[in-house]
């Protein structure tokens, strides 16, 4: 009579124990429309609060004349008193239209002021609150150098990271309006440039958009690092290599340009099964997350970054600086750049999302 070890009685158990937490993980992933508009609704709610205190005089309003630096925001001459209650004017209503998008069946409220309410919303809190120092901030923290992080910073990232929730939780209520699946957002009969042969074809065209943009702002930045003032004065040219500016632009720019190479992956088969020479990971099949994540992250931030410098220059800030062109103009196509990079990121997704967790849809 053969005997059972300890060893072989618990196999079994930590099998099955491993795949609880698998399913687990998954049914949390897949259920995330029903969760994300109470997160977006709570979050929004507690930071008007905090925007309430700060309007009636409460110390550490982080925006407008507050600002550690005044000169990037929308608001530079704006007291606390003045653009505090205009932002808790924002958030407390925006967590009452996420609250209502997040309740089951269907409001009384028409659909298009709900959606009309949330995408304003997004639009406005991104393209007046935040700026590219959310873009600068992850770059430097890349190099290790967090000086920068300061609390406006802090509250830009909360308020983006709001808009996001708001944005997902507009996302499953337009999927629950018109009946298709929360979670993929799978039709029965779905059109035709979502498949993954189609999303293969303009997924490559957003992909070489989202590579040439960032290799010509680089390109000026690295001519600086090299001595050569593409367009910028020789004067202003001398200032940065005294403080050693154009070094540190070259960094950035050259971070830029390996995450422009690593969008390539995007449409390659590198992006989907990890290269020979990653030892260890080699043939292994890449998670989407892995790279949807973070281009999905970048896309946003690029996109935030490009529109406060069109803002900048229809505010008329950049009005004496036509010899210094290279210090703005590159920047300015980064909301194509942003857009491309957020396109080809979407089309491998739906390249690599497989059988839906949810619906069981292909």
């Amino acid at each position: 009579m053969t005997q059972v070890t300890n060893g072989e009685r618990e196999r079994p158990r930590a099998t099955r124990a491993a795949r609880f937490r698998f399913r687990s993980r998954s049914r949390f992933r897949s259920r995330w429309p029903d969760r994300v508009g109470y997160a977006a609704a709570t979050a929004l709610f507690l930071y008007g609060l905090a925007n309430v205190y700060w309007a009636l005089g409460g110390d550490g309003f982080p925006f407008g004349a507050e600002d550690a630096n005044p000169e990037y925001s929308a608001f530079e001459n704006t007291s606390a008193t003045t653009l505090a209650p205009v932002l808790a004017a924002l958030l407390l209503p925006a967590s009452a239209v996420a609250l209502l998008m997040a309740l089951p069946g269907r409001r009384r409220v028409p659909r298009n002021v709900l959606l009309g309410c949330t995408w304003g919303f997004v639009a406005v809190t991104l393209a007046a609150f935040a700026d590219f120092r959310l873009l600068g901030n992850l770059a430097y923290a890349v190099m290790l150098q967090f000086s920068a992080i300061n609390w406006t910073v802090i509250n830009q990232f909360f308020l983006a990271m709001s808009a996001g929730l708001m944005a997902a939780t507009a996302l499953a209520y337009q999927r629950r309006l018109r009946n298709a699946c929360g979670n993929c957002g799978r039709t029965d009969g779905g059109p035709d440039w979502t498949s993954p042969a189609a999303a293969a074809r303009w997924g490559r065209k957003a992909v070489r958009i989202a590579v040439i943009i960032p290799f010509l702002y680089a390109s000026t930045r690295w001519a600086w690092a090299l001595g050569i003032p593409l367009g910028i004065s020789d004067k202003l040219w001398e200032e940065g290599k005294e403080d050693h500016l154009w070094y540190w632009g070259a960094g950035l720019a050259t971070l830029g340009a390996l995450g422009a190479l690593l969008t390539l992956g995007l449409a390659q088969r590198w992006g989907e099964v990890f290269p020979r020479w990653m030892l260890g990971l080699r043939g292994k099949r890449v998670p989407p997350l892995l790279a949807i994540i973070p281009a999905s992250l970048v896309a946003l931030l690029i996109t935030i970054a490009g529109t406060m410098y069109i803002r900048l220059e229809i505010q008329g800030r950049f009005d004496n600086q036509s010899e210094d062109w290279g210090t703005t103009v590159p920047e300015m196509f980064w909301p194509l750049w942003g857009a491309a990079l957020a396109a080809a990121t979407f089309a491998y997704h739906l390249r690599r999302r497989g059988r839906c967790k949810r619906c069981g849809r292909l």
